[in-house]
């Protein structure tokens, strides 16, 4: 299968839609609040967004990153590799092209979650020079009533 050096990395289209919310249901990034389908096409439709798929030489996408920005700071969301192929440097392509993305952009700043119970992940964040910032994040939920 594919290893880094066999990828394109390319804006996806609604006819990817599928494999990557089963990529992101199947790595476990979709919270019981979030509508995986709803969010892939909000990036989609936003000048300031983008949902970047990994496609292995034999066409198969194999990794998705969603990533936006406010102008000032990007945000990553929902990156995802194959669990077949991690290691292979599939994550690692997919966060520097949507860096890339976002230098394009102007863009100085970019940024992501983790919830606090995917430990897993943190170590391979930190290998790409990301560090944990400590802050205080609120939140309120917009409904369409209030």
């Amino acid at each position: 299968m594919a290893g880094a050096g066999e990828l394109t990395i390319r804006p996806a289209t609604a006819a990817d839609e599928a494999d990557v919310v089963a990529r992101w249901r199947s790595s476990d990034l979709v919270a019981s609040y979030n509508d995986p389908s709803v969010d892939f096409h909000f990036a989609r439709s936003g000048a300031s967004s983008v949902v970047l798929v990994a496609v292995s030489g034999s066409r198969a996408i194999c990794g998705s990153v969603m990533v936006g920005h406010d102008g000032h700071r990007g945000w990553l969301y929902y990156l995802a590799a194959d669990p077949g192929l991690r290691g292979r440097g599939i994550g690692r392509a997919l966060v520097r092209a949507a860096e890339d993305w976002l230098r394009a952009r102007g863009v100085p700043k970019v940024q992501l979650m983790v919830r606090p119970t995917n430990t897993q992940v943190m170590g391979f964040y930190e290998t790409l020079g990301y560090e944990e910032t400590p802050r205080v994040v609120m939140a309120r939920w917009l409904d369409s009533g209030t």
